[in-house]
């Protein structure tokens, strides 16, 4: 089944922002602590799945902080990895030894970095992505790349922010008529429908809520500039002014329950599927492509 936008929800997104944020999220030593939490959370649900995968390509995974959960999981599987082009620019990756090298014995083999371009079809029997997907702006299309990737019979694993990230924040912007925080979520139903446009089977969707406090709104402010950027093209243009800024962090600060910490609450959807066999729709005429048709041959000899 080829991908289709023709249920995809219309999604506003600036991409030049993101990848902004990409970058400046690159010079951070450590990914975000929340995206580090999803992927324990994530790693939780991995023994519903009793396959084994042989190799296990992640999708930006510095910032998806599961080479850990993904180790420990899986010690023997080959750990390949996509990272988005604006991290590579920006972070200094080492080149993996090669396969003979003694540095291989020496501790966990290295994980082999990849370019998009370079991810060979159906070269991975999980496809795990932690915290990526709501940085895209076509996830449709993303999701189909995901499914060329996976091998006959694999499986994806996915985290992603849900409509209700931020409900406070979006609140309290609309209500001084501030315009918009951030970029819309996708909804966790959209989600589902979208793995079925691009050729998933079985998939499912779960999502929880996440309530998080800090000391004050400073504290808060940095944390949401280390989880991304503001990639809303209907955003208002231009600087913001300190005076602007103070009255924000008395607004955030407003939200502050009676213990005295503002509190904002982030909606985690995780997702998983199958990629089965192709099925050709069957007709007077039936064009099947080279690969799907290999694809199938592989299928009926397992």
């Amino acid at each position: 089944m080829n991908a289709s936008t023709d249920s995809t929800p219309s999604r506003a997104f600036d991409t030049r922002a993101a990848q902004r944020a990409v970058r400046r999220m690159a010079a951070a030593e450590q990914p975000p602590w929340l995206h580090a939490e999803a992927a324990r959370r994530m790693a939780e649900r991995l023994p519903m799945i009793r396959r084994t995968p042989q190799t296990v390509l992640q999708w930006s995974s510095f910032l998806g902080a599961s080479e850990a959960v993904l180790r420990e999981a899986y010690p023997q599987a080959r750990l390949l990895a996509v990272e988005p082009a604006e991290m590579l620019e920006a972070r200094s990756v080492p080149v993996p030894a090669p396969w003979w090298s003694p540095k291989r014995w020496a501790g966990p083999a290295a994980v082999t970095l990849l370019d998009e371009q370079a991810v060979a079809p159906g070269s991975a029997e999980l496809l795990w992505s932690n915290m990526a997907l709501h940085g895209e702006a076509d996830p449709t299309a993303l999701l189909a790349r995901w499914h060329a990737a996976l091998a006959v019979d694999g499986f994806l694993m996915f985290s992603t922010f849900g409509a209700g990230t931020l409900a406070e924040l979006r609140g309290l912007y609309r209500e001084r008529g501030w315009g918009s925080p951030m970029a819309d979520f996708v909804d966790m139903h959209d989600l589902g429908d979208m793995l079925v446009h691009a050729g998933f089977a079985d998939p499912v969707m779960d999502q929880e809520t996440v309530r998080l406090t800090w000391a004050d709104a400073a504290a808060l402010l940095a944390e949401l500039r280390g989880l991304g950027a503001n990639a809303d093209p209907r955003r208002v243009p231009g600087l913001r002014t300190p005076r602007w800024q103070a009255r924000l962090g008395e607004a955030l600060q407003a939200l502050a329950g009676a213990h005295g910490r503002p509190v904002l609450s982030f909606e985690l959807v995780y997702g998983h599927a199958f990629k089965t066999a192709p099925r050709p729709r069957v007709a007077e005429r039936t064009e099947v492509g080279l690969e799907e048709m290999r694809q199938m041959v592989r299928s009926r000899r397992t």
